[in-house]
């Protein structure tokens, strides 16, 4: 038997120790290259509305009450 089967844990061993080392490191978010990223300085008005910012912009505008259907609304314009 030579000193390095001494020295080496068993191969069960080795792979807990390994696991343990990666899995109790904490948690880090990937970070997103900047070609990726939107623009942050100048925000845009965007032209089409979800659906709930529909009904409410026509709620405001008292063109649609509750009870009314949801689909097939009119066009909107956003305000701006």
């Amino acid at each position: 038997m030579g000193a390095a089967a001494v020295l080496t844990p068993p191969l069960f061993l080795q792979n807990a120790r390994a696991f343990q080392r990666i899995h109790s490191t904490p948690f880090t978010v990937m970070s997103q290259h900047n070609s990726l990223q939107g623009p942050r300085g100048i925000v845009v008005k965007r032209n089409v509305l979800k659906r709930f910012e529909r009904v409410e912009l026509l709620r405001k505008r008292g063109q649609w009450k509750a009870g009314d259907r949801v689909q097939g609304l009119k066009k909107t314009t956003p305000d701006v």
